[in-house]
């Protein structure tokens, strides 16, 4: 199982603001990546190398975002004061994962700037807002040269995350080894004292490594 990004919730001064905040501890632009009709948000994209994205994701003054799940883990975060929302693993086929949460994906899609609609189905924010340390799953229904993390520079890549929570649970939940749940990114897991999910990520950029 693969990662397929990171999700940072804005927080009160806005999506702009954050947005800018981040890029400039990483030394980097975020680009504009568009509305989530269906979530009531929009987001900000990062590329990174090895076919991961950073999302930083504003909820928008619509009705919808306090009907959809999505729209109400990011409004919930952005009241909290922001910061990491959770991690998203991406997967072929949502079959398994359907059959194992008993219950059926939702469709999700994002209109770009330049009028391009990414398409994907998504399931597991319910579990993400009861359990902030579990992931959502996500598989892709776009060209894979649209995704996202496509034509990332060589600026910057995530080298590892840190998320306070249990991994047994985790693995559980994923249905993947507790030693090793991703194929492409570390975990270091800490005993959460507060708030379980993602504490930190750490990032290799041009002036070094940057953790956020």
């Amino acid at each position: 199982m693969r990662l397929d990004h990171v999700s940072y919730a804005a927080g009160p001064e806005g999506l702009d603001e954050t947005s800018q905040r981040l890029a400039d501890r990483l030394g980097v632009e975020l680009i504009d990546g568009g509305v989530h009709p269906r979530f009531g948000t929009r987001n900000r994209v990062l590329p990174l190398a090895s076919g991961h994205y950073l999302e930083v994701v504003g909820v928008l003054e619509h009705p919808v975002a306090d009907k959809v799940p999505f729209g109400q883990a990011v409004k919930a975060r952005t009241e909290a004061g922001g910061g990491w929302l959770g991690w998203v693993v991406a997967v072929d086929d949502l079959t398994e994962v359907e059959a194992r949460l008993g219950r059926r994906a939702v469709q999700g899609n994002r209109k770009r700037p330049d009028g391009y609609e990414l398409r994907w189905k998504q399931i597991g924010v319910h579990g993400l807002m009861n359990d902030p340390q579990l992931p959502f799953f996500v598989c892709w229904e776009c060209d894979p040269r649209q995704h996202p993390a496509a034509g990332a520079g060589i600026g910057v890549d995530l080298i590892r995350l840190e998320i306070a929570g249990d991994p047994h649970r985790v693995a559980e939940w994923l249905g993947e080894p507790e030693n090793h749940p991703l194929d492409d990114i570390d975990v270091d897991w800490v005993a959460p004292l507060g708030r379980p999910g993602v504490l930190a990520a750490l990032f290799q950029t041009p002036f070094g490594l940057v953790r956020i």
